[in-house]
């Protein structure tokens, strides 16, 4: 292969990858079908799977005819597995030998597979494919050609589940730093492998994701991404913040009355609003990051929940105490004889709305995770609207009660 032909194929795979999986279908779809395998064999096997889901069918099926058998079945055995965990992420295991296979026998059998896959370790296996061991390269140099595998092999080696997640794949690999690990079902039958330099790549895209999903963005969607795209993608979230806006506008206009009454309740709504909006905020990032990072475990929400409650209050009360000062010294200067109580409507406001707001930042991402959905998906607009419903009912429903 001639230096060209292979900066083309990187050129090719980076654009690729900076596509989102529609467009990289696209692309792959007008590629030859040999061409658009070699591709796929360079691409994490993770964004594999989105591409080939969004692939036409008559492409597919050309991709599938021309690729190897082994890859064939990996691409489908990955496909049952969902987003976020390592069966997603497998590859196929070609150096698979059999115990009583010499070492000789195994370096010959991999001279055959290396020109067509990249090998790390050979995986030792009886005849229904249970993993027993793995032999690295080092011991197939070392070792007489003449001495078995079942006895050169390392036993025991460390393994994944296809359905571990992948933030939990994390924390298994912190102090291992394998480059590759065999993936067994529970009987311990060997499935597949999986690279660490994929495992990282997949969890730093589902972390640089998050920010995006929190307001709606969506995970597909990248810098490159054409402006028809973008706009599908990012419209029907801000119909859905419209729609919320409105509620939050509703509130308002059940106590117009209050707000003709008293008008210099104006001026602190906004200022309401973007203290519990934050409040809620800052609990929402650290819930969805305890999540991804499986800090939250079975049983620990409501710890957390009612942690964020109090911090909340804490953090409500003291911007409280300083905003009812702020409203009776403004209302005393335009000479209004409801002065004080303003002043602790706004206090027991800026309370109430951050102590909501902490509940709301902590509740919301770990609802949508019991419900089988992205914890981080548009989780900022359901908060967002929350706090500000709260922070300016509670402010007008006290103001009105109050001052009468």
């Amino acid at each position: 292969m001639t230096q060209t032909t292979v900066e083309s194929r990187q050129s090719l795979l980076a654009r690729l990858k900076s596509q989102p999986p529609p467009e990289a279908a696209r692309m792959l779809a007008a590629l030859d079908p040999a061409r658009a395998i070699e591709v796929l064999g360079d691409m994490n096997p993770g964004l594999v799977q989105d591409v080939l889901a969004e692939l036409p069918a008559e492409s597919l099926a050309a991709i599938s005819r021309g690729a190897s058998p082994e890859l064939s079945r990996q691409w489908l055995r990955n496909a049952r597995y969902p987003r976020g965990v390592i069966g997603r992420l497998m590859e196929p295991a070609y150096a698979v030998f059999s115990p009583g296979m010499s070492v000789g026998e195994a370096i010959e059998q991999l001279r055959t597979v290396v020109r067509t896959a990249f090998v790390t370790y050979g995986y030792v296996t009886d005849a229904e494919r249970t993993l027993l061991g793995l032999v690295t390269m080092r011991d197939l140099l070392l070792n007489e050609h003449g001495a078995k595998l079942g006895d050169v092999m390392l036993k025991g080696a460390f393994s994944f589940l296809p359905e571990t997640p992948l933030s939990d794949a994390m924390k298994l690999t912190l102090n291992r730093h394998y480059p590759v690990y065999p993936v067994c079902d529970q009987a311990g039958k060997l499935l597949g492998l999986v690279r660490g330099a994929a495992i990282f790549e997949e969890q730093a895209f589902e972390i640089t994701a998050q920010p995006g999903s929190m307001v709606g963005v969506e995970k597909e969607e990248r810098v490159n991404t054409s402006l028809g795209l973008a706009f599908r993608f990012r419209h029907p979230w801000l119909q859905v913040n419209l729609l919320t806006a409105f509620a939050a506008g509703g509130v308002v206009a059940m106590f117009q009355g209050t707000v003709d009454r008293l008008v210099i309740l104006a001026t602190f709504l906004p200022v309401l609003a973007g203290q519990s909006g934050n409040t809620g905020c800052q609990a929402l990032a650290v819930t969805v990051r305890g999540i991804t990072l499986g800090d939250i475990r079975a049983g620990s929400g409501k710890a957390l929940v009612a942690k964020e409650f109090f911090l909340g209050l804490a953090n409500g009360t003291v911007t409280g105490v300083l905003c009812g000062l702020a409203m009776y010294f403004l209302a005393g200067s335009q000479e209004s004889p409801h002065a004080l109580l303003l002043g602790v409507a706004v206090c027991l406001a800026m309370m109430g709305s951050c102590a909501i707001s902490g509940v709301s930042g902590a509740l919301v991402p770990l609802v949508m995770k019991r419900l089988g959905a992205d914890p981080a998906t548009a989780s900022s607009i359901i908060v967002t609207t929350a706090t500000d419903v709260a922070s300016m009912g509670l402010l007008l429903g006290l103001a009105t009660v109050l001052v009468r």
